[in-house]
């Protein structure tokens, strides 16, 4: 049944005249006429009866209301719902793999929160390669580590520098020539890191360069060497060192290509720091 022939039918259920029911689906007389007549051979009944001068529902038309009603909420539900998809771009992430468990998921909370429909693509790379593809258009959004002495992007939350092992007393850190599992060179923590043992004179030698912190984990985490990455990035099963140099702290940052996507308005953006930075506490040693 015609989803607008119905909604005229109930038009005249709730007026009772043709002439008002036409009035308020903006019809002529005739053209609703027509349509309720077409309603009648799709169902092959009539609809209405004479009752004296006026009209009145036949048997027919009676059970038909209730049968038009579920139609129309049905319809309308659905329609609000699919509507929410009209023109429905997603949203390009990138986001460095060692901020993948707490950086990204409260970002991705927050974006869900303002839109519960939005689609969100993820990509994982490093910074450096995440702010080239911002310049080539490739993405639309970049959770990245902020360059030193830079005030670029919005502001999620800050990092602390920290040096890992696999237990408090494990026998790598007694190692006369310090082995380390770094990240990739353009890291802020692998230069802090070898700079600040070259100062101390510590012996050391690099036993990984990862351009993952799964990879470096995995490598700390069997006792093959100490790290040194981001506090955020630390899961329970390492060991933060306390007795190592200290290591820079950094910000990590939401950079926007210039074309601006409809998820990401000023107002959101200027936000992000109050909905996103929830740092997680781990045991220092």
């Amino acid at each position: 049944m015609d989803i607008d022939s119905l909604r005229s039918f109930l038009a005249f259920v709730d007026t009772g005249s043709f002439t008002r029911a036409a009035k308020q689906i903006a019809r002529t007389q005739s053209a609703f006429s027509a349509q309720m007549r077409k309603l009648e051979q799709e169902i092959g009944s009539e609809l209405f009866v004479k009752e004296g001068r006026n009209l009145a529902l036949s048997e027919a038309g009676i059970r038909l209301v209730n049968h038009a009603h579920e139609l129309l909420d049905r319809h309308d539900k659905a329609l609000v719902e699919l509507q929410q998809f009209q023109h429905k771009q997603p949203l390009r992430l990138g986001c460095p793999e060692d901020y993948n468990d707490q950086v990204l998921p409260k970002l991705m909370q927050a974006l869900l929160a303002a839109k519960p429909t939005c689609s969100i693509q993820v990509f994982n790379e490093p910074s450096v390669v995440l702010r080239q593809w911002l310049d080539e258009g490739k993405l639309d959004a970049a959770i990245v580590t902020r360059s030193s002495n830079s005030e670029e992007g919005y502001w999620i939350t800050s990092d602390q520098g920290v040096w890992i092992c696999a237990q408090p007393d494990a026998a790598v850190t007694q190692s006369a020539s310090l082995p380390l599992a770094l990240f990739q060179a353009d890291c802020r923590y692998h230069a802090a890191a070898i700079d600040s043992l070259t100062k101390r004179g510590v012996p050391f030698h690099l036993v990984a360069c990862c351009n993952t912190s799964s990879a470096q984990r995995a490598i700390v985490r069997q006792g093959l060497a100490v790290g040194a990455m981001g506090r955020l990035s630390v899961t329970d099963d390492l060991t933060i060192l306390s007795d190592f140099p200290p290591l820079p702290a950094v910000d990590i940052v939401l950079l926007v290509a210039a074309k601006s996507h409809p998820l990401l308005p000023r107002q959101f953006l200027n936000q992000i720091g109050e909905l996103c930075c929830a740092q997680t506490a781990l045991p220092v040693v």
